[in-house]
């Protein structure tokens, strides 16, 4: 099928998602989350042959983002299960008001229609992305990049199968057959049969989705994520928070990539990050690129070289950290507004007042004390899963959820009132 004859069956099924009890929409899921561990085998066999095929075109950091086992499909059926046990976002009564009338005006939660995501290798976003959808009661259209095609496949077919069990038409989630780029364009103008897009992926993809869209387009944010380490910052505890900021998982979009480190602390603390990130590492040590206060302390040690120009303007998603010293708490804050991406960013300190100082002025969708940038994640937020990260501030900000997946419209019920 074509990209629009597909957008065209999406828009002819939405209204059974839209009318779907919660009972209903939640069998769907549970019977989705039961045929994707079912179908491990089929999923894995076809996930193997997109890693063989991807093998030396792209990095094992992006690799490890395409690479499915039996346990990581669990951890989606398991991620289909708590959306499924997550309250309805349809039908929610926002707001009241009686006017002097007499009429009654209700502001009620409706779905949005049909949502569309293009995404790169990441076959997990295929089922997050239509358990969302199919519990907040719309119809999803994906798109993944060719690398992670036939994963995608076997997912989607795994689900369809799911919804079929359940009674739901399976075109309720469908995955585009085209994934040269023409498809993505296709679907940025597909005016009328798009009601959100929503793009997951790089810097690329996102600006590509944000000029190009003609259709209502929420941009989701790479992730240049800050851990700034104050003066009054716990060491052992930076330490911790940093290399599982860095290291849990690089490729992804809360992984930190800039380390700012307070002048007062910088001699004692940087040797020790040194020694964890990349002496104590015999496996994928990470480099570190330096500003020059920075390499005044570092300079000459192995995995250390100077920062350039757009060094600390790059997600890396990578085991390469940028790391610059400031003189101040204030200039941490300034550096963040300049150069974050307003995904997530952090401070690590035991003063109380810096802390206020930095979750007031940073301005991100994000913003931590003492805790790590990774739990930027719609699981860890007690969302279920997510759609994808928001940067933005209209409709949605920070993981998108159920409730992002919803718009909503005016009941009003009246009693023969006319408007005098």
């Amino acid at each position: 099928m074509t990209t629009r004859e597909i957008l065209v069956e999406a828009n002819g099924v939405k209204a059974q998602a839209a009318l779907a009890g919660t009972q209903k929409k939640n069998a769907a899921l549970l019977a989705m989350a039961e045929e994707l561990v079912c179908s491990s085998g089929e999923i894995l066999a076809a996930n193997s042959e997109d890693v063989e095929a991807a093998r030396g075109k792209i990095s094992e950091v992006m690799t490890d983002r395409l690479r499915l086992d039996k346990k990581r499909i669990e951890a989606m059926a398991e991620g289909i299960r708590q959306v499924a046990a997550l309250p309805d976002p349809v039908g929610v009564v926002l707001d009241t008001v009686v006017r002097p009338s007499g009429i009654v005006v209700n502001k009620i939660s409706v779905p949005l229609g049909v949502v569309a995501i293009i995404y790169e290798s990441r076959p997990n976003v295929t089922s997050d992305a239509a358990a969302l959808c199919v519990k907040s009661g719309n119809a999803c259209v994906l798109r993944i990049g060719r690398e992670a095609y036939n994963s995608a496949k076997a997912i989607v077919a795994a689900m369809r199968r799911g919804l079929g069990r359940a009674g739901l038409a399976p075109e309720l989630v469908s995955l585009v057959e085209d994934t040269s780029r023409q498809s993505s364009a296709d679907i940025m103008t597909a005016t009328g049969l798009v009601d959100l897009l929503i793009p997951r992926g790089g810097a690329g993809l996102i600006n590509a989705c944000v000029q190009n869209a003609k259709v209502p387009c929420i941009q989701t944010g790479t992730g240049i994520c800050h851990v700034y380490v104050d003066g009054a910052a716990d060491e052992d505890m930076a330490l911790n928070i940093i290399e599982n900021a860095k290291t849990s998982r690089p490729s992804v979009c809360n992984a930190m990539e800039v380390c700012l480190v307070h002048a007062d602390v910088a001699e004692s603390f940087l040797p020790k990050l040194w020694e964890r990130l990349v002496k104590g590492r015999k496996v994928n040590p990470v480099l570190l690129k330096l500003d020059e206060r920075a390499y005044s302390v570092l300079g000459g040690r192995e995995n250390c070289v100077p920062a350039g120009g757009g060094d600390f303007d790059t997600e890396f998603l990578d085991y390469i950290m940028a790391v610059k010293v400031v003189s101040s708490l204030q200039e941490a804050v300034e550096h963040i507004a300049v150069h974050s991406t307003a995904h997530s960013d952090c401070i690590i300190t035991n003063d109380e007042a810096a802390a206020e100082y930095f979750v007031g002025n940073v301005d991100s969708a994000a913003v931590y004390v003492n805790a790590s940038t990774r739990f930027t994640d719609g699981g860890e937020f007690g969302l279920g899963c997510e759609m994808g990260i928001s940067t933005q501030k209209l409709h949605a900000r920070g993981p998108m959820g159920l409730k992002e997946l919803t718009t909503y419209k005016y009941v009003v019920r009246g009693n023969g009132q006319i408007r005098k």
